[in-house]
């Protein structure tokens, strides 16, 4: 173990001699390539956060902005930017990375679990690889991402979604306090899925639920998941964080309406799907604005990659949606309606908080309180060595 942990720690001194190379060089901007599955609303809250840190620190003026905000390529006056999408299916995504690594780039920012997971086994290979700064990832170490934030491949890093599914599970029974038996569906395909359904089967348990799961190999599959769980008697179905099955949610609706059963989803976005209640990690905002963080220090010559760890955010939002528990002759408990951040009634969706923003301060200070908050995410070897502890110990 110990030889283990000094291989890290030797790669890592080596790795951080040349990080600031490829941006201090002065011969041409940096360039970064914004890799993603497929748009989505969560992504299209996380990029304001981005462009607001890189715009606070001067790397993209406001007319730049204007083209990033409408997701066209960007040749600037400090950094480049351009835009590859797989579009949901996930056998473009090799190819993408591979264009990407031909055009150059020096960063690769990716959004997903399945972008980053082939982007880093892609690039893991190479002698001199950009470097790698995810978000929008729920399940980076089950993935094989990483181990754990300091047991990583040197060149990656970025910040995850701790998805709350405990809390997220206990509003079965805030709902219906009596309820006995949840339903939940997986793809095995997706290591997204099959970590949210571990979860929500682990959580189900300790509150002494029994949890039905049907299993899906494509879309197509969802109404007899949804009827086979509904002939096993589930009072509920509560729905994790992949993507067959959130993106599929009116299918399982047109199916769960005919047996008056709730369908709860693990975003509050999933509201927007038909969700009866969303509930999950909501700050997509400051997920963000910490990967912004991280590419305006990297610009600057001010951040290693390879010390530095992968960030974990955890926050928690919910939602409801009126008219499909009305469609569905449900009624939502007060208690989670009195909590949640947006309702959709009547066909308008009302949202109940502050769009987000980043705080006044100089350049100086941002800088000063970046580097503040980058610290707290340093690799040190004491923290190594305590990681990789932990590992294997939880390998015997």
């Amino acid at each position: 173990m110990i030889k283990r942990i000094l291989a890290i720690i030797l790669c890592c001194a080596v790795l951080s001699v040349f990080a600031p190379i490829v941006v201090a060089s002065g011969e041409e901007n940096p360039t970064i390539a914004f890799l993603r599955f497929r748009a989505t609303g969560t992504e299209d809250i996380a990029k304001p956060g981005i462009w607001d840190v890189l715009q606070a620190h001067e790397l993209i003026s406001p007319s730049e902005r204007e083209l990033l905000d409408e997701n066209l390529d960007l040749t600037g006056e400090h950094i480049n930017v351009f835009w590859l999408d797989a579009a949901s299916d996930i056998t473009n995504v090799n190819a993408m990375v591979e264009k990407t690594l031909d055009r150059g780039a020096d960063i690769l920012l990716t959004f997903s679990t399945p972008v980053t997971q082939i982007s880093a086994n892609i690039t893991k290979e190479m002698d001199d690889p950009p470097i790698l700064i995810f978000a929008i990832v729920s399940a980076p170490y089950s993935a094989g991402i990483a181990d754990s934030p300091c047991i990583k491949m040197p060149h990656v890093t970025g910040s995850h979604v701790t998805v709350p599914y405990e809390q997220y599970v206990a509003l079965s029974q805030v709902q219906q306090p009596d309820v006995q038996t949840i339903g939940t569906i997986v793809d095995p395909a997706q290591t997204q899925s099959v970590y949210g359904v571990s979860q929500i089967t682990h959580f189900a348990e300790a509150l002494g639920l029994n949890v039905e799961v049907a299993s899906i190999a494509s879309g197509a599959d969802l109404p007899q998941a949804t009827a086979s769980l509904a002939d096993k008697g589930v009072e509920m179905l509560m729905i994790g964080a992949g993507y067959t099955e959130s993106r599929g949610i009116p299918a399982v609706l047109g199916v769960a309406k005919d047996y008056g059963i709730p369908v709860f989803g693990v975003s509050p976005r999933m509201i927007h799907h038909g969700a009866v209640v969303g509930a999950g990690f909501d700050d997509f905002y400051g997920e963000g604005v910490t990967v912004g963080r991280m590419i305006a220090a990297y610009i600057d010559g001010m951040l290693d990659v390879s010390t530095t760890a992968i960030s974990a955010r955890v926050d928690i939002g919910v939602a409801v949606n009126l008219d499909t528990a009305e469609e569905f002759g449900i009624t939502v408990a007060d208690s989670i309606v009195d909590r949640a951040v947006m309702v959709i009634e009547d066909g308008e969706l009302n949202v109940f908080s502050e769009p987000p923003s980043l705080p006044e301060m100089t350049l100086e200070e941002r800088k000063a309180d970046d580097a503040a908050f980058l610290a707290e995410l340093e690799c040190t070897a004491e923290r190594i060595a305590e990681e990789q502890a932990a590992l294997d110990a939880a390998g015997e």
